[in-house]
């Protein structure tokens, strides 16, 4: 983010921080789309991440008084939804992949098309597939460093965790959605 943008962000949080409803709706506009992307790939239903973005944002809503301006705004965003999408994991069933999931999968796979935007039906089944067999906090770390292309030390801020074990969780989900892929035929 360059200089001129932190400094726009910077001004509409306070505005936020005031109670200024409008610059609130900026932040809902620009960034609904990352929290509906983040709790999409963790929790595997459409529904159940539009409710997460709607949580999200009436939680930064009630908080702006506790947000530190000199912490970087998305880092405290993405704690908040995290968050959410872990204590929603928690009231889950296990996630189980479909019959159809491996067919989109190889489906995908097999795309020669370089420009193809994956749906968000695509990427539940694709995520479903492959996070089968990983712990909530793997896929946590998983998804915030590979599928949101978060930096370690970004994750470690989100999440809580020390640079040791997102590096372990991290081995592990590679680990195993290798091995996951190898077993559909995938090298």
């Amino acid at each position: 983010m360059n200089k001129r943008t932190q400094q726009l962000e910077s001004e509409i949080l306070k505005r936020c921080q005031r109670g200024d409803k409008a610059a609130f709706r900026w932040v809902v506009q620009s960034y609904q789309r990352l929290v509906f992307s983040l709790a999409l790939k963790m929790l595997c239903d459409e529904e159940e991440a539009k409710d997460i973005v709607q949580e999200t944002f009436i939680r930064v809503w009630q908080n702006l008084d506790s947000y530190e301006p000199g912490r970087p705004f998305i880092t405290w965003l993405y704690t908040i939804a995290t968050r959410l999408c872990l204590d929603r994991l928690k009231g889950m069933k296990q996630l189980v992949p479909l019959a159809e999931d491996e067919s989109m999968l190889r489906q995908f796979a097999s795309s020669s098309s370089e420009g193809r935007a994956i749906e968000n039906r695509e990427w539940v089944a694709i995520v479903r597939m492959l996070a089968a067999e990983l712990s909530t906090k793997q896929r946590l770390v998983f998804t915030l460093c590979h599928l949101e292309e978060l930096s370690s030390s970004e994750v470690e801020q989100i999440t809580g965790m020390d640079a040791k074990q997102v590096k372990s969780n991290l081995y592990v989900a590679r680990q195993t959605i290798r091995k996951r892929l190898i077993a559909l035929g995938y090298e």
